[in-house]
């Protein structure tokens, strides 16, 4: 690493993951984020992950002057602290949902009859509404510590 590449530590990572699960846990086991869950469609899940993606590149490379994506280290091509981010963003809210077990106790609560694929696919449409707003609290930790 001559230059060109800033070292990404565990350090970032573990501050990424204390600002994202301070904002997913609100989400996970909130009932209008799973009542969302069952109108969307496969598309509303990939316009999430797309503002995810958003929200998380810009608020790492685009808020902070300071951070050039350029000279972070990276996998193919993608720098490793936005993968983090993103793994955090969705990891936090999903572990959350499952540690709390809401997928079971929501479908039943919204009387819905899913199978074990159903569940699985209401969960990430959960999910990926919860991220919205744990990459918010991922990034901004990651940024200001």
């Amino acid at each position: 690493m001559v230059g060109r590449k800033k070292r990404y530590a565990l350090a970032d990572t573990a501050q990424q993951v204390v600002g994202g699960f301070l904002l997913a846990g609100p989400f996970v086991v909130t009932e209008e984020v799973w009542a969302l869950a069952t109108q969307m469609a496969w598309y509303h899940v990939l316009m999430t992950v797309g503002i995810v993606a958003g929200i998380g590149y810009g608020a790492l490379y685009e808020a902070d002057d300071g951070r050039d994506p350029e000279k972070e280290a990276d996998v193919a091509g993608v720098p490793v602290r936005f993968v983090s981010l993103m793994l955090v963003a969705y990891g936090a809210v999903l572990l959350l949902a499952l540690s709390f077990r809401a997928p079971r106790t929501f479908a039943a609560n919204l009387e819905l009859q899913v199978d074990t694929i159903g569940l699985a696919v209401f969960t990430l449409k959960a999910t990926s509404v919860g991220a919205v707003f744990s990459v918010v609290g991922a990034a901004t930790a990651d940024s200001v510590f």
